[in-house]
C-alpha cells in the first residue's frame, strides 16, 4: 500500500511539473501597472500563446522564457492613438512603436482607410512619396486586412468623416444635400458594421474643414447608433480654441454619444492661458453626463503638413487644382 501511494504522489509531482513547464514566459518580480489607475504591485506575469494566463506570486512554476524584471515596470501594451498607418502598410514589422512598447494602433484620424471610390484610390496612391505601396482596397474593412501583410501589432480604426465627404462630394466646399448626406451617413453605418470605433474629424485639413457643425452632428449621430464615439482633432487648437470645444460639446450633445478631444493642447503663446479654461468646460459637460475624453501626445513641438497652415479655400479642388 505505502508503495502504490509513493507512486502516486510522484505521479501527481510529475503531473504538476509537467503543467507548470507549459507555460510560454513567466515575467518575474516586476512592478505592475495594470492600467487601472490602482496602486502598482510586485508581481509575477504568465503569458501563454496569446495572453495573459495569471498574475500573481509563481515561485513553484516554470517558463520556457523566465524574465527578472526586478526593478522593472510591466505593463500592457500601449495604444498609439493616432497611427497613420502608411509605415505599416509598407514595413509591417513596425520596430519604433513595438519597441516603445505599443502593441495597439488606431488609423482614422480625420481620414481612414476606406471607405474609397476608384478615383480616390488613384488620387492617394499619387500623393505616395517616398513610403510606397498599394492601395487595392475600397471598403475600410478591407483596408484593416492587415494580417495578410504581416502586420506585427494589432490595428482599429474610425471611419474618417473626410474620407465619407470625399467620397460623394470629392473636395467641393460646400454643404450636402439632403441626399448626399442620407449617402454620407449610409457610409458610416456600413464602416461601423464593419468594425469602426467610431467617425473621426480633422477640421483644420481639408475637405474635413468645409464640413459644417450640422453635417458632423449627423455622421457622430448613425456612428452612436452602433456605439461608436465622436473624436476629433478640433476646428481651432489656437485662438478658436474654446469656440472649437464648444462645437465637440455640441455634437456630443446632440448625437448622444462619447467624444474625445484627439491631442489636446493649446497652440500659440497667447493661447495657453485657455487650457483651464478647457479643463473647466469638459469637467463641467461631464457633470452634465456627457463622456469628454481627450489625449495628448506629451511634449512640447508640433508638427503636420504645410497645408494646415493655408486657408481652406486655397485646398478646394484638391493638389492638383
Amino acid at each position: 500500500m505505502k508503495r502504490i501511494a509513493h507512486t502516486l504522489i510522484c505521479l501527481a509531482a510529475m503531473s504538476l511539473a509537467a503543467h507548470a513547464q507549459q507555460y510560454d514566459v513567466i515575467i518575474r518580480n516586476g512592478t505592475v501597472y495594470d492600467g487601472s489607475g490602482g496602486k502598482p504591485w510586485v508581481s509575477d506575469v504568465v503569458l501563454q500563446g496569446n495572453h495573459v494566463a495569471r498574475v500573481g506570486r509563481l515561485d513553484a512554476a516554470h517558463g520556457k522564457v523566465e524574465i527578472n524584471a526586478k526593478g522593472l515596470a510591466v505593463v500592457p501594451g500601449f495604444i498609439n492613438m493616432m497611427s497613420g498607418g502608411e509605415t505599416l502598410m509598407a514595413d509591417g514589422r513596425s520596430q519604433s512603436d513595438i519597441r516603445q512598447g505599443v502593441t495597439l494602433e488606431i488609423f482614422g484620424e480625420g481620414e481612414s482607410m476606406g471607405p474609397l471610390t476608384p478615383e480616390m484610390r488613384d488620387y492617394y496612391q499619387k500623393l505616395q512619396g517616398d513610403i510606397k505601396y498599394p492601395i487595392d482596397w475600397s471598403t475600410l474593412a478591407e483596408g484593416l486586412n492587415l494580417a495578410q501583410r504581416g502586420i506585427s501589432c494589432n490595428v482599429a480604426s474610425f471611419v474618417g468623416a473626410a474620407t465619407i465627404r470625399e467620397n460623394v462630394l470629392g473636395f467641393a466646399n460646400g454643404a450636402p444635400t439632403a441626399q448626399e448626406l442620407d449617402r454620407m451617413r449610409s457610409l458610416v453605418k456600413q464602416a461601423m458594421q464593419e468594425g469602426a470605433l467610431g467617425v473621426a474629424s480633422a477640421l483644420i485639413y481639408a475637405p474635413g474643414a468645409y464640413a459644417q457643425t450640422d453635417e458632423l452632428i449627423a455622421l457622430a449621430d448613425a456612428a452612436g447608433k452602433y456605439h461608436g464615439i465622436y473624436i476629433s482633432h478640433m476646428r481651432s487648437e489656437g485662438n478658436q480654441l474654446l469656440e472649437a470645444l464648444d462645437e465637440l460639446i455640441t455634437i456630443a450633445r446632440a448625437a448622444h454619444m462619447p467624444a474625445e478631444i484627439y491631442h489636446l493642447k493649446a497652440a500659440g503663446r497667447e493661447n495657453w492661458g485657455k487650457l483651464d479654461a478647457v479643463i473647466k468646460k469638459v469637467e463641467e459637460a461631464r457633470a452634465q453626463g456627457l463622456r469628454i475624453t481627450a489625449d495628448m501626445y506629451t511634449y512640447t513641438a508640433g508638427a503636420t503638413g504645410l497645408d494646415a497652415s493655408m486657408p481652406p479655400w486655397v485646398q478646394e479642388g484638391g493638389h492638383d487644382a
